[in-house]
């Protein structure tokens, strides 16, 4: 009797890797990041306080994109504190093609002072 209880759970458990796998797939395929392009690209304002003490860099903003190519959320994860809140408004303004499925995207904003 137990053994006839047991059979969907053995079935289920020999089904398990080939399950694991597919979703791994489904997902790795939905919507590579490195594919997703940018239509509309915002510049940022250089921060004035910036601009006079001449700060620049490099600052990479983590965007999540909705599958309309609208930004849903824009956080900086590296660069001059300065200089983050500006990258994080101006991408968020950005427009990317869009595609079935969400995904989010390291982009990079270079801030160069002028001399």
């Amino acid at each position: 009797m137990s053994s006839e209880n047991d059979k969907p759970r053995r079935q289920l458990r020999s089904r398990a890797p080939s399950l694991a796998l597919l979703a791994l797939a489904c997902v790795s395929l939905a919507c590579p990041a490195e594919n997703r392009k940018v239509e509309k690209r915002v510049q940022p304002i250089y921060p004035e306080l910036g601009k006079r003490m001449h700060v620049g860099g490099l600052v990479r903003v983590s965007v999540t994109v909705a599958t309309d190519g609208s930004v849903t959320e824009a956080k900086a994860v590296n660069g001059n504190k300065m200089l983050t809140l500006a990258a994080e408004e101006a991408v968020k303004k950005w427009k990317f093609v869009a595609t079935d499925a969400q995904s989010t995207v390291d982009s990079d904003i270079n801030f160069e002072p002028s001399n």
